[in-house]
């Protein structure tokens, strides 16, 4: 069963990536397209994930939610966008 805690630090986690997902739209579009899509949002994916960091608890930091954010906010809703990666 999902604490408040780790349901709070989901939240955080989707809000976070979802903002990168809009305000950096050209640079996910052509890091997938380009298959760098890592490298070219590595500093802000940095940037997030260290303010996710700051405001969950210690035993939440590894949990994978941020991570499983990326995926299903960056990755699977730009599945649709050709590139060699798939």
């Amino acid at each position: 069963m999902d604490t408040p805690d780790l349901d709070a630090a989901r939240r955080l986690a989707r809000t976070i990536v979802s903002d990168l997902a809009i305000y950096h739209q050209e640079e996910v579009e052509q890091g997938i397209v380009e298959d760098t899509l890592f490298a070219v949002m590595g500093p802000h994916i940095r940037e997030g994930r260290r303010h996710f960091e700051e405001r969950v608890a210690p035993e939440l930091r590894a949990s994978g939610l941020f991570e499983k954010a990326l995926v299903d906010l960056l990755l699977k809703p730009n599945g649709h966008i050709a590139s060699r990666i798939w």
